[in-house]
């Protein structure tokens, strides 16, 4: 999940200003050309402390993301409620920016709530193949629902897909991920971001209730892997095609065509599952 670039070199569209608990959104002109972090090689995953002194807690870190989910070993919570989402229909920018393309929102998106706060919509991106598993099983892809509070806390909803059927999110928007595919190959491999306005957005399928989830406490799976973010993974996943996930696949950096962190120990921490 993108979160607080604010002092490293890639500019990106997602700000998630963690340390002082703000949140700021805008979408770049332009990208720098050359990624700091990258999904292989020099400035792979197992590379990311090492490259900046900012980025330590990606080796050091004990609340890492994403992990493996192990459904036996997982906290039955009985007192949770289903979770509710709304969101309302409003005008959407797409945006490519090289290590993953993502879907920005405006201000009065909508929320969910969680222990009786808010987290507001900020943004949804996708990584392929998934980061999280399920007893080892890993899936075609995973879409990360960004949401902050007004005190700047971090809960993120990541739906896993298997391939399949075409999801139908991705479908009200197949053009715009073509045309930003179609612009990365007529574009040398430094470029800039790309933003696509969408138009009104408002799928069906992302504001249904989350009536079985796995809930644990983890981090930014991307640097600098800041800790304390919340992630409720919906346990069903859904259908995907394989023309849409090279879809998602085909704007981005050839470093970063496969999008996903490995698993991180989970450690001391605990995995809870509410199930209606």
């Amino acid at each position: 999940m993108a979160t607080r670039f604010g002092f490293f070199t890639l500019t990106v569209s997602l700000l998630i200003i963690i340390g002082s608990d703000a949140f700021t959104t805008s979408t770049s002109s332009k990208v720098e050309e050359t990624l700091q972090f990258t999904y292989s090689g020099a400035t792979g995953p197992d590379k990311w402390a090492s490259l900046n002194p900012n980025f330590s807690l990606c080796a050091t870190g004990k609340l890492q993301s994403p992990i493996n989910i192990v459904s036996a070993r997982a906290v039955r919570n009985s007192k949770w409620k289903p979770l509710v989402r709304n969101y309302r229909a409003v005008n959407v920018t797409l945006v490519d920016n090289k290590f993953t393309v993502a879907i920005e929102y405006p201000e009065d998106t909508g929320e969910i709530s969680l222990d009786e706060k808010l987290y507001r919509l900020k943004q949804m991106h996708w990584h392929s193949p998934s980061e999280h598993r399920i007893n080892g099983n890993r899936f075609a892809a995973e879409l990360h629902m960004v949401h902050v509070s007004d005190d700047g806390k971090v809960l993120v909803v990541g739906t896993l897909f298997q391939v399949g059927r075409p999801d139908p999110v991705l479908q009200t928007i197949d053009k715009k991920l073509y045309e930003l595919g179609s612009e990365y190959r007529s574009r040398s491999r430094s470029r800039s971001s790309e933003a696509i306005q969408v138009g009104v957005f408002h799928p069906a399928e992302l504001r249904t209730s989350l009536r079985k989830y796995y809930k644990y406490t983890g981090s930014s799976s991307v640097p600098p892997c800041t800790e304390h973010l919340i992630y409720l993974v919906i346990a069903k996943p859904r259908c995907i095609s394989k023309q849409q996930v090279e879809a998602l696949k085909a704007p981005l950096d050839i470093r970063c065509k496969n999008n996903a962190r490995p698993c991180q120990p989970l450690n001391a921490r605990h995995v809870h599952l509410y199930q209606d």
